[in-house]
């Protein structure tokens, strides 16, 4: 789930914090890639029409997600983009809510889905199909052999792989978190960016953006600490919120009271009671101090593919045909040349973005606080 409506709450306050970008911008970065949310996305989007439609192997296997992944991969390599994906470990033990309600979800879907069925509502059947995927442990297991076997770094996480990749980025070993999940802003990731691994025809639609985590504070006239209780308060994966209190009333709220302490303490308590279960001091250590690799410990490295293991994995093993596969490793080995280049700010030094607040005084938004002052002060 993320951060319910984190995105909004940003485009409302700190407009600023957030740049349409193109794919070609982000020639020459390194970035790390929420793997399971990215694999999701193709078992979603990869598919023929009509119920049963996900790409599968002779033995009825799913290869969905091994089709996005290789030549959304090269895709990225091709316009100088470094990629490491970043895959989940177990889940903490805060989520087990979360992951209930989303097993509830699946077998309400699962019942309705049989219903669509009997019906012969076969438009249905697919949306309900959609529900119900999930990225399974096997799959996340054939995708890190293939990307391993193109020679593109996998990383393992300890427990959330967008708490990992904020790590990598504090870290300063990739530019960026790449998800769709808003709560890599939570772990502090400097920047965030979502739509990245989406096709060409989607990111026509529905363009990259890019979130600065640090602009997105001065926008919001807030430090870090209140940042994490406004997700918290706005609702997360791991615990329950106050009823009646949303975004938009709990940044109001911490705006004058600071934290959830001094909210709650103002609280009128008939109207907003505070459920017992709102453990909120555990799920803000949580962002705080995730279970994480430390950056300094992770050593990235982009390596040549191993073309024959590539072969024999995509061909033989999963039954995808041989010229389209040679013809992507064709492309992956060319793909080395664009990866050498560098960007012109690693000889000239990085440009600084500065924020546009005329466009903010025009909608009446931003101009307040210390955060406005800042921005004033860079212009």
């Amino acid at each position: 789930m993320g951060i319910k409506n984190l995105s909004k709450t940003i485009n409302d306050y700190a407009e600023n914090a957030i740049k349409e970008q193109q794919f070609k911008s982000y020639f020459g970065r390194k970035v790390a890639i929420d793997a399971s949310m990215t694999l999701y996305q193709f078992l979603i989007a990869i598919r023929q029409d009509g119920p049963g439609g996900m790409l599968t192997d002779e033995n009825g296997a799913t290869t969905s997600h091994l089709n996005g992944l290789f030549y959304r991969t090269i895709r990225m390599l091709e316009a100088g983009i470094k990629p490491v994906y970043v895959f989940d470990g177990k889940p903490p033990e805060m989520k087990s809510g979360e992951l209930q309600k989303r097993t509830d979800a699946k077998n309400k879907a699962r019942e309705e889905m049989e219903k669509a069925k009997e019906e012969g509502d076969l438009e249905a059947v697919v949306k309900f199909e959609k529900r119900l995927t999930r990225v399974t442990k096997e799959q996340n297991q054939e995708a890190m052999k293939l990307l391993r076997l193109m020679g593109v770094p996998v990383v393992e996480a300890p427990c959330e792989a967008e708490a990992q990749c904020a790590e990598l980025c504090k870290a300063g070993k990739v530019y960026a978190t790449c998800t769709e999940d808003m709560d890599a802003l939570t772990f502090g990731t400097p920047i965030l960016v979502r739509r990245l691994t989406s096709s060409i025809a989607r990111q026509k639609k529905e363009p990259i953006h890019e979130y600065n985590l640090k602009y997105a504070l001065e926008g919001l006239d807030m430090d870090m600490d209140t940042f994490i209780d406004l997700c918290i308060m706005s609702g997360c994966d791991y615990t329950k919120t106050i009823r009646g209190i949303g975004p938009k009333k709990a940044y109001a709220m911490l705006q004058e009271h600071k934290n959830i302490e001094g909210l709650i303490e103002n609280l009128d308590k008939k109207r907003y009671p505070v459920p017992e279960d709102f453990l909120y001091d555990a799920a803000r250590r949580l962002f705080k101090k995730p279970e994480v690799t430390p950056g300094a410990e992770v050593e990235l490295k982009w390596e040549d593919p191993d073309s024959a293991g590539v072969l024999k994995f995509m061909v033989d093993e999963k039954g995808f045909n041989q010229a389209r596969i040679e013809s992507g490793l064709k492309r992956l080995g060319n793909a080395k040349k664009a990866g050498c280049q560098k960007r012109l700010e690693s000889f000239f030094g990085a440009a600084v973005r500065k924020p546009n607040m005329n466009k903010n005084k025009r909608k009446g938004k931003g101009t307040k606080g210390k955060g406005a002052k800042k921005q004033k002060t860079r212009r």
